[in-house]
């Protein structure tokens, strides 16, 4: 039985459909003062699925999925999974500075209170927040489907991480299609002028493709874009798991020249065209 919230029904359609398994209908609205109302409209069954990302509007999608869970332990459901693609307030896992709320701990033991048995994410930004739960965590990784449309469009791609961070997943994208892989590294040439540079490969007449796991704002994406093509890539495609895409950030994307914006559809947008519902349903089985 899968039940998909207010922010990731078509997911959990996908989803559904691939396990040949009960969508089970769901009424979500708001009250004019703006509270949330959650029913859940079929019979409960033995094993329930719950999809919901939990992108913007953060707290109103947070909300729902607690009233979800909530609504269903209170009728007697027992196992709840709980797949979360995109998992809100997760890159504050740690205090940076004194006083700060460790938010995604907090997500953590509220899933837990509101319910969840065992829980499904896709690409946690940061793996040590499945340390905060007390209930099983599988972190699905879509490099995998990624690499499996890159694979598809391009035929000689070369993968770039961005910054070094984005390296694991980059690497991760070309072990799969068996092409080079790279990161972008700043050297500081004197106390005010640093360059950016693809670190060991030469991109010159290449396919080159940019993976990352979350692009925001789109300022790192705009950076590496224009380098890559001033080094001479013949087309540069972009790629992330989770499009967060913060204001005009496809616009700016785009305004470099990059040949497509490729992401999964863990947040729903306009270049949400690579669909993880069949990673989801594999490890649902």
């Amino acid at each position: 039985m899968i039940i998909g919230g207010s922010a990731s029904q078509k997911l959990a359609a996908k989803v559904a459909n691939q396990l040949d398994d009960y969508l089970c209908p769901i009424e979500t609205r708001k009250f004019p003062d703006g509270e949330r109302y959650v029913r859940i409209k079929g019979e409960l069954e033995d094993e329930i699925v719950v999809v919901q990302s939990t992108g913007y509007p953060q707290d109103e999608n947070i909300m729902e999925l607690f009233f979800i869970l909530k609504t269903l332990k209170s009728l007697g459901a027992d196992n709840i999974k709980v797949v979360i693609p995109y998992f809100g307030y997760g890159r504050q896992e740690k205090r940076f500075n004194s006083g700060e709320s460790i938010s995604a701990e907090i997500m953590a033991n509220m899933l837990e209170f509101a319910g969840a048995s065992e829980l499904y994410c896709v690409n946690l930004h940061e793996k040590s927040m499945a340390d905060f739960f007390n209930i099983p965590v599988t972190n699905l990784s879509a490099m995998g489907s990624i690499a499996e449309y890159v694979g598809v469009m391009l035929d000689d791609p070369v993968i770039i991480a961005p910054d070094k961070g984005a390296l694991g997943h980059a690497q991760e994208v070309a072990d799969i299609l068996k092409c080079p892989c790279d990161h972008m590294e700043k050297t500081r040439l004197s106390p005010d002028t640093v360059e950016t540079r693809v670190k060991n490969l030469d991109v010159d007449g290449r396919q080159a493709v940019i993976i990352d796991d979350i692009i925001s704002t789109g300022g790192t994406i705009v950076n590496a874009s224009n380098i890559l093509q001033d080094y001479g890539a013949e087309s540069v495609t972009v790629t992330c798991v989770h499009p967060v895409l913060v204001d005009d950030a496809i616009l700016k994307i785009f305004a470099t020249g990059v040949s497509d914006v490729l992401s999964t559809d863990t947040l729903t947008s306009q270049v949400s065209s690579i669909s993880v519902a069949p990673l989801i349903a594999k490890a649902l089985k």
